[in-house]
């Protein structure tokens, strides 16, 4: 086995290339000839980095639009294969992460690897709300957890407002499916202040569920590559999050040349590299 102390930072790139674009650690292992065990450990130290790295510098971010989302996943089997003894455990089962998103730059500021509850709902918008400057415009999905959490995160000082999708009542035939009914339709409301209604949307957070979906294979539907240990979910996200933020230019902001998220939110100056971001180690 290869020690982390002997990978070159060319090495580490490799490794930390396969993981961000959807390799999983098996598959990651297969194409750069590293240990199982070695690229585990890039993984839960680079995450460690990563996490530390984005919590120091995402702060006094001057976000006007945010959009707030959770996307589903599972850790160590789903629900219904929970052994007995660990049933009712965080990290066995279902694992919910809350995503924010500013609508204007696509900087994720603020992200939670949690459970679907009111505790986790508060600790993420709480953490989402120290992190911006100013009053910003705040959308959600009907989600009543929000409601609290935004109350005691925000104190009031947020234009906020949900947007509830309705949705048709189908048949389901043959294979179960892995997509809800067709969407006839949403309700935007007002829940306070004064939100703007052009901009009372979930859609970009909402693109950004497929993006780690597409960009993390422990997100992925119908595969074994999800996780076994919740903390190596936890580090994973933040290593994707990294990467999306510093490294990755988004089509969108290439407005005279290509940007981040971070770029466009003025916490980076340049396009991050991966030899960069496992420079976070050191």
């Amino acid at each position: 086995m290869v020690s982390m102390n002997r990978l070159s930072i060319e090495k580490r790139a490799k490794i930390i290339a396969c993981l961000v674009e959807g390799m999983s650690i098996r598959a990651t292992v297969r194409i750069t000839g590293a240990a199982k065990n070695t690229v585990t450990k890039l993984l839960v130290d680079l995450g460690e980095a990563c996490s530390e790295y984005q919590d120091e510098i995402m702060r006094n971010l001057p976000c006007k639009r945010l959009q707030f989302d959770e996307i589903w996943c599972f850790v160590y089997s789903k629900d219904k294969n929970v052994p007995e003894n660990k049933q009712g455990q965080f990290g066995y089962g279902d694992v919910w992460t809350w995503t924010a998103i500013d609508a204007d730059t696509k900087l994720v500021p603020s992200w939670l690897v949690g459970e679907r509850n009111s505790d986790d709902a508060t600790a993420f918008v709480k953490d989402m709300a120290a992190r911006v400057t100013g009053r910003p415009q705040l959308t959600t999905d009907g989600l009543k957890l929000y409601l609290e959490a935004v109350d005691k995160g925000f104190r009031g000082d947020v234009d906020y407002a949900m947007i509830k999708k309705i949705y048709g009542v189908e048949e389901q035939k043959g294979n179960r499916r892995y997509s809800p009914a067709k969407c006839l339709g949403a309700e935007k409301e007002k829940v306070w202040g004064h939100p703007d209604s052009a901009h009372i949307s979930t859609s970009y957070v909402e693109r950004q569920n497929l993006t780690m979906r597409m960009g993390m294979r422990r997100f992925t539907r119908l595969t074994n590559g999800f996780s076994k240990k919740v903390e190596n979910l936890a580090h994973a996200v933040s290593l994707h999050f990294m990467y999306y933020n510093f490294a990755r230019p988004h089509k969108t902001l290439a407005n005279p040349y290509p940007r981040t998220p971070a770029m466009a939110a003025g916490i980076a100056d340049h396009v991050w590299t991966l030899e960069e971001i496992t420079g976070l180690l050191d």
